[in-house]
């Protein structure tokens, strides 16, 4: 794999995030992650994911210059890929460990909450859907998804404020399960991990169905239509500009 990174012990995988500094998302990315977690779905020696990213980062979300690059339709086609891999993710009939190292931004974010059970760093590290700072929006499995763990008021504040939070606010938030020191995130996610995978896989898989499943559903009736909506903000003249504004800056 060039992107990921993956290992198994004691029917436990851990997928770490690698590539370059901030272990930016990319359409090759996305692909990759796709095939990776479509095969541990299906594979009876797995019995719970560990999601990490290597370094300081979990993700910093897209990679917004190489999108720059991207025609609408071929930015379209990346975000039916993105929005279509965390949708599977949300719905992985195994359990999945998000194990947040470092910022988990954006599409990032988007990501981490499709994961079953969230362990963040304490210290520099800031989680956030901060698409409104620079004139973008959302999809509408993010927002639903949020919804689930936040409720409507604090997913509101979390979304409009477009605020980096830290693991403690995020605890706070009720975004992470649990805020520890970062030498503790892997040891605290393996754990968790072995109790899930302690648990009867095709009930754990069933019962995890019927929560989300009439989510899911929801989800991908909105979907299609945030997609064609995101697209049309993020080519406007405004945001536009902001984004390369961003990468100037940057």
């Amino acid at each position: 794999m060039q992107f990921l990174e993956v290992s198994r012990e004691h029917g436990i995988a851990t997928v770490m995030l690698s590539r370059g500094k901030v272990n930016a998302l990319n359409e090759p990315f996305i692909d990759e992650l796709t095939a990776c977690f479509r095969d541990l779905a299906v594979d009876p020696a797995v019995r719970a994911v560990i999601l990490t990213g290597k370094g300081k980062f979990f993700t910093y979300g897209f990679d917004i210059p190489e999108f720059l690059e991207y025609g609408r339709e071929d930015f379209l086609r990346y975000l039916t890929k993105f929005t279509r891999f965390y949708g599977d993710l949300f719905l992985v009939p195994k359990p999945v460990v998000a194990a947040l190292n470092g910022h988990t931004m954006a599409g990032g974010c988007m990501i981490a909450i499709a994961c079953d059970y969230r362990v963040m760093a304490t210290g520099k590290a800031r989680i956030s859907l901060n698409e409104i700072n620079f004139g973008s929006s959302l999809f509408a499995g993010s927002v639903e998804i949020l919804k689930m763990w936040l409720g409507q008021k604090n997913a509101e504040t979390f979304v409009y404020s477009g605020a980096l939070y830290s693991a403690e606010e995020a605890l706070g938030l009720g975004l992470v399960h649990e805020a520890v020191a970062e030498e503790d995130v892997a040891p605290r996610a393996m754990k968790m991990a072995e109790e899930f995978a302690a648990r009867d896989t095709p009930a754990f898989g069933s019962i995890k169905k019927l929560l989300r499943g009439p989510l899911a559903e929801q989800i991908r009736q909105r979907e299609r239509a945030s997609l064609l909506e995101f697209v049309d903000i993020w080519y406007s003249d405004a945001t536009w500009r902001k984004l390369r504004e961003k990468q100037i800056r940057s």
